[in-house]
C-alpha cells in the first residue's frame, strides 16, 4: 500500500515558526514519526513544496496510491486549481490542518479542497498526520476486506 504525505507552503518552517501554535517538532522529525507510525507494508512517501503547480504534479502522480495526507497551507483556503486535482484522483485524501483553524484568522475557516477530501483533521497538532494515517489506512481495509 502507498501513500503520499503531501506538504505545501511553509512546513519546511516547522518547529520555527509559531512553536505555540504548530509544535517544535521539525518537518523531518514529523516524517520521523509518520515512518514509525506506519505499518510495515505502507510505504510513504513525502513531497514538500511551496509551489502549486508542483503539489499538483505531486496529486496526479498519485493516482493510483492507496491514499494522500494533504496539508496544503495557505492554498488550502484559495486554490480551486488543487481542489480540481484532488477531484480528478482516484485515491482517497484526507486534508490536514495542525492548528485549530476556527480559532484562528476568518480566512483560515473555511477550505476550497475540504468538499471534494474523504475528510478534514483539524487542531490535534502533528498528531493529526497519526490521525490522517490511520484514517486512510481503515478506509482501505474497509474497501478491500
Amino acid at each position: 500500500m502507498h501513500i503520499l504525505v503531501l506538504n505545501g507552503p511553509n512546513l519546511n518552517l516547522l518547529g520555527k515558526r509559531e512553536p505555540d501554535v504548530y509544535g517544535d517538532v521539525s518537518l523531518k522529525g514529523l516524517t520521523a514519526e509518520l515512518l514509525l507510525a506506519a505499518p510495515e507494508d505502507v510505504q510513504l512517501t513525502f513531497v514538500h513544496s511551496n509551489h502549486e503547480g508542483e503539489l499538483i504534479d505531486a496529486l496526479h502522480e498519485a493516482y493510483d496510491y492507496a491514499g494522500v495526507i494533504f496539508n496544503a497551507g495557505a492554498y488550502t483556503h484559495t486554490s480551486i486549481a488543487l481542489r480540481d486535482a484532488i477531484a480528478a484522483i482516484k485515491a482517497p485524501v484526507v486534508e490536514v490542518h495542525i492548528s485549530n483553524v476556527h480559532a484562528r484568522e476568518s480566512f483560515r475557516h473555511e477550505s476550497k479542497l475540504a468538499a471534494v477530501c474523504l475528510g478534514v483533521i483539524s487542531g490535534f497538532g502533528l498528531t493529526s498526520y497519526t490521525l490522517a494515517l490511520q484514517a486512510l489506512l481503515v478506509h482501505w481495509r474497509n474497501r478491500h476486506d
